[in-house]
């Protein structure tokens, strides 16, 4: 059986690393509509993982958008063959010191960190609220997998909660007040909440992988380290490339 894996980035950056990691070569491309293209990497014919990645767009509407899309052509052109996992893939800002720079971050759940409403009494999420939800955990036995891959590669990670935000942090107060309002949390980036929403529209995993370039907290363009997250993110696609992509899902 051939695994179907789509890797969802923000960015073509991103997607770069990722496709450097997936395979020497480049891979071909599969236009969608709206404009998006897909790259697809293996295939059927010499019994590797079939893995499609996606440029999505920065922010949750945007990767939401063209993660359901991608979603909706694979049901429609390979009926009973659907995606048997999606991941949200690319660069984040990690929580210090739980998430070093040049590490990585596997999601044990993906949160919309401010989705929700500020009241006199503090924040309420929208199950709070009483309407939608803003997390989807993530399987313990699929964090796990990952876990082992990138241990046996020897790529420093943490399994946490990663938060996805519209507005990137920027301050110190900001900072704690997310880090208060979800202990654990090791990472903060912008599209995770929405490529897990489509993925669950159509009942498939979901995971989060997230390499660290920069401290959440006061905006520091000098102290960043995206060239070197970039590498942990090629690094990491490598690793999962040769073992989680060619096991079936949980």
């Amino acid at each position: 059986m051939v695994h179907r894996i789509l890797i969802v980035t923000a960015v073509a950056a991103e997607a770069d690393s990722v496709s450097a990691g997936l395979a020497p070569g480049g891979p071909g491309l599969l236009p969608l509509p709206g404009g998006l293209v897909l790259r697809r990497h293996t295939g059927p014919d010499d019994g590797g993982p079939l893995v499609d990645v996606l440029v999505g767009g920065v922010g949750p509407a945007a990767v939401a958008a063209s993660t359901g899309t991608a979603l909706a052509h694979a049901s429609l052109t390979s009926p009973g063959n659907p995606y048997d996992l999606v991941v949200s893939a690319g660069i984040a800002g990690g929580f210090q010191p739980l998430a070093p720079l040049g590490s990585v971050v596997v999601s044990a759940s993906v949160i919309a960190a401010d989705l929700g409403a500020e009241t006199p009494d503090g924040y309420l999420t929208v199950e709070e609220l009483g309407f939608g939800r803003s997390a989807h955990p993530v399987p313990d036995a699929l964090t796990g997998r990952i876990a082992a891959a990138l241990d046996t590669g020897g790529l420093p990670h943490t399994v946490a909660p990663v938060l996805t935000v519209s507005t990137v942090t920027g301050t110190a107060g900001r900072a704690a007040e997310l880090a208060e309002r979800h202990p654990g949390a090791a990472a903060e980036a912008m599209e995770g909440f929405g490529v897990a929403e489509a993925a669950a529209a159509y009942g498939v995993p979901v995971v989060e992988i997230r390499a660290v370039s920069n401290a959440v907290g006061p905006r520091d363009r000098a102290a960043w380290r995206i060239g070197e997250a970039l590498g942990a993110l090629r690094h990491t696609f490598e690793l999962l490339s040769r073992t989680v992509f060619l096991e079936p899902s949980p």
